[in-house]
């Protein structure tokens, strides 16, 4: 098995072996045959866990034209912005704007994404390109459809959790793993809301989906005789332990409490939050169990952090990430080997700045501010062009 010896120097240094972290050490000498990585005078973390986002929206800062009219609240923000971009999604857009989400993921020291995803007219098959995109680039991810019926009834509820099971038992990416989605309960009949619990349990995986990200979501549910979307879906057996809740702007701290202690992770996503002026999620204090997401915003988690009014440590999405993949992200021993080598401590704050060396499940995947996986040019040059075919697309949807 490779080695790599992550060289502090005076300061300690790191050993790992076989895609963890071997040792932890001061000193020493370089072990044969390892491969040396310069990190003395720098400062070495666990990568960083952007623990709810959309890779579908990769390509969005490239241009996405306006809506028109301009959305008036926030269904209509969904209906004449996401849920058309995601409508003109075909193969080779998704591929490209995963690829550039998952680069720039890296280059900003986030080595683990949970994505949630949708693409209608693209939904077969649709988790294998984004799938390929990570385990070539070399950024952890968990994946899902997030099954709607909003355009094609419960026959696409249903097909999009069959992309979900399928996906969850043929994936055999190291670094990729499968889980149940739901887009959002406004969006689900009870029918398509109780298969999808039925699939995370018979999979043994949890249920991620958007909750309460809007008071449209909590009326829903109180017309269909639920006291609001958790309840909703806790009542037709769809949350699973460790499922995983994004938003949770309009819960109160009591359900917050409530999920907490069913063991639920809540992500909260203060930049998307403030785009769509959804509010900010204060009761998320309530709970133990909150790590931090982008939403589809660009994986800088030292951008969000700065940016949430709740504050969030960098350890809870880790958390959540290591109960869904089994693992540690630690520098402890028998850690995975998800690591960043920052420059300074500042550097490791700072939004924007690009780390020294990012390694992945034991692989170097960033070298000197380098990525080694792809030719980052090409890769957003791709984009660009990509970006003006689905954008066109989605000027010819009604």
């Amino acid at each position: 098995m490779a080695l790599i010896f992550l060289d502090g120097g005076d300061a300690p240094s790191v050993l790992i072996e076989g895609g963890l972290v071997r040792e932890v050490r001061m000193g020493g000498v370089v072990p044969a045959g390892a491969r040396r990585l310069d990190c003395v005078g720098n400062v070495v973390r666990p990568g960083e866990v952007d623990a709810h986002t959309h890779l579908y929206s990769g390509l969005a800062p490239l241009g996405l034209p306006a809506p028109t009219p301009p959305p008036r609240n926030f269904v209509e923000i969904l209906e004449r912005v996401w849920w058309r971009l995601d409508r003109a999604l075909d193969a080779d857009s998704l591929a490209s704007s995963a690829r550039l989400y998952l680069a720039e993921a890296l280059l900003a020291g986030t080595t683990s994404i949970v994505d949630h995803h949708e693409s209608p007219a693209f939904l077969e098959g649709s988790l294998d390109v984004l799938g390929d995109a990570a385990q070539s680039i070399g950024c952890r991810l968990v994946t899902c459809y997030g099954a709607t019926d909003r355009n094609g009834g419960e026959a696409e509820g249903e097909a999009g959790l069959a992309e979900c099971h399928r996906f969850a038992r043929t994936n055999r990416r190291p670094l990729v793993k499968g889980v149940v989605g739901l887009h959002a309960s406004f969006t689900v009949s009870n029918a398509t809301v109780m298969r999808a619990g039925e699939l995370a349990r018979e999979l043994a995986v949890p249920v991620h989906v958007h909750v309460a990200e809007d008071q449209a979501d909590v009326d829903d549910a109180r017309r269909r005789g639920a006291a609001g979307p958790l309840e909703r879906l806790k009542a037709l057996g769809a949350l699973p332990r460790g499922s995983i809740l994004a938003h949770g702007v309009c819960l109160t701290r009591e359900q917050v409490r409530s999920a907490d202690e069913d063991g639920l992770w809540l992500v909260h996503n203060p930049r998307s939050n403030a785009g769509n002026q959804v509010g900010t999620a204060h009761s998320l204090v309530a709970s133990q169990h909150v790590g931090l997401g982008t939403d589809g915003y660009p994986a800088d988690m030292r951008a969000e952090r700065a940016a949430a009014i709740v504050p969030i440590d960098s350890e809870a999405s880790r958390a959540l990430a290591g109960e869904v993949w089994g693992l540690r992200f630690s520098l402890e021993p028998n850690s995975a080997a998800d690591l960043v080598v920052w420059r300074s401590a500042d550097d490791a704050e700072r939004p924007g700045a690009v780390p020294r060396h990012v390694v992945v499940g034991g692989e170097v995947v960033v070298e000197e501010g380098r990525l080694l996986t792809g030719d980052i040019d090409a890769i957003r040059s791709e984009a660009s062009r990509q970006a003006q075919r689905l954008f066109s697309r989605m000027r010819e949807l009604s």
